[in-house]
């Protein structure tokens, strides 16, 4: 078969022939359809999910859509023909965390698709059966490519936050490819939004494709929240992960207010006093992922018509370092998909 890997963590992408993989126990054989492109794909190339040297060379792309063409020995059959979307994290099921629906923070996480195991940056991928997640019928494979993670994170996050009706939410980098998700799932859940971007062309995407209303947000110092808002949110979502940003997000919280904090980047901290935690009864809280529940739920808002899958490029094997190129770049809306 046909993939892209990489053979070092920081590496370059490599077009490859390598022999098709076969399902062991509890496993399924994936004939990928498509793979989503986005930035925590270049993350885990770079290393900052693992980055164990028994683990390369590696094919990269945890978005994967597919066909189940086989099965391992111990595993249903019946999934044979389903399409599936992977579930990122590498997680037991059984455990008192999975168990409760929290599988993001799994006591026996064993790493993440495209990381600890070939992910969808190739023509076929084995998954355990745990982490194929049915796609419903409706939804083609290059829109599922989003919901398994930039959709169904923000559920996560909407959920944890507790968003309701006219809840004031602030999302900083909303012109990303969680944000443009995000923003959607906050409106869902009933809260007023407001996108926060620094590229004119994804402001321009937010307020003309999406109707939300989005500020500049380039200074900190001269960002404009909606004026019957007066100047505070109740929950500022960060997809930025700097700390001019979380500073900002803190200073402008209203009581009882939430910064929710998403990325994981290294050497990246901001400061924070318990007196100001105190005095407005505020919370910051991590968001790790989402559960296989709330993929099922982001699923939903996408056959529902809630939430509108954003894919903004449609690309072949030879495109997909272009691609990467414009993401870190941050020039890009959205997500992008990888056909084979």
């Amino acid at each position: 078969m046909r993939a892209l890997r990489i053979s070092a963590w920081g590496g370059a992408l490599e077009p490859v022939v390598v022999a098709e993989p076969e399902p062991a126990r509890g496993e399924v054989l994936v004939r990928v359809e498509a793979c989503g492109i986005g930035v925590t794909v270049l993350q885990c190339m770079n290393g900052q999910l693992g980055s164990e040297a028994s683990h390369l060379p590696r094919v990269p792309g945890h978005e994967l859509v597919g066909i189940v063409e086989a099965v391992g020995p111990g595993t249903d059959p019946a999934l044979v023909g389903r399409r599936v979307m992977a579930y990122f994290y590498l997680v037991c099921g059984a455990c008192r965390e999975c168990l409760a629906a929290r599988d993001s923070t799994c006591l026996n996480f064993r790493g993440n698709v495209g990381v600890a195991i070939d992910g969808g940056y190739a023509e076929y991928a084995v998954l355990p059966s745990l982490n194929a997640i049915e796609v419903p019928r409706e939804v083609d494979p290059v829109a599922a490519t989003t919901i398994a993670d930039a959709i169904a994170t923000p559920v996560h996050i909407a959920r944890r936050a507790g968003l309701g009706p006219r809840t004031r939410v602030a999302v900083l980098a909303a012109g990303g490819g969680v944000g443009l998700h995000m923003v959607q799932v906050a409106r869902a859940y009933g809260a007023d939004v407001v996108g926060l971007d620094v590229v004119a062309d994804k402001l321009e995407y937010l307020e003309q494709q999406l109707g939300v209303r989005a500020a500049d947000s380039s200074d900190f110092g001269a960002i404009a929240l909606p004026p019957a808002w007066a100047g505070k949110a109740d929950v500022v979502i960060d997809l930025y992960g700097r700390a001019p940003a979380q500073r900002w997000a803190l200073d402008h919280l209203a009581k009882n207010g939430s910064l929710m904090c998403l990325t994981s980047m290294l050497d990246e901290e901001f400061t924070v006093s318990s007196r100001e935690l105190v005095l407005s009864q505020l919370a910051v809280l991590g968001c790790r992922y989402a559960s296989r529940y709330e993929v099922g739920l982001a699923a939903a808002l996408v056959t529902s018509g809630r939430v509108r899958p954003l894919v903004s490029a449609v690309v072949g094997p030879e495109e997909v370092p272009a691609v990467h190129e414009r993401i870190r770049s941050g020039s890009f809306p959205g997500r992008a998909a990888l056909v084979w």
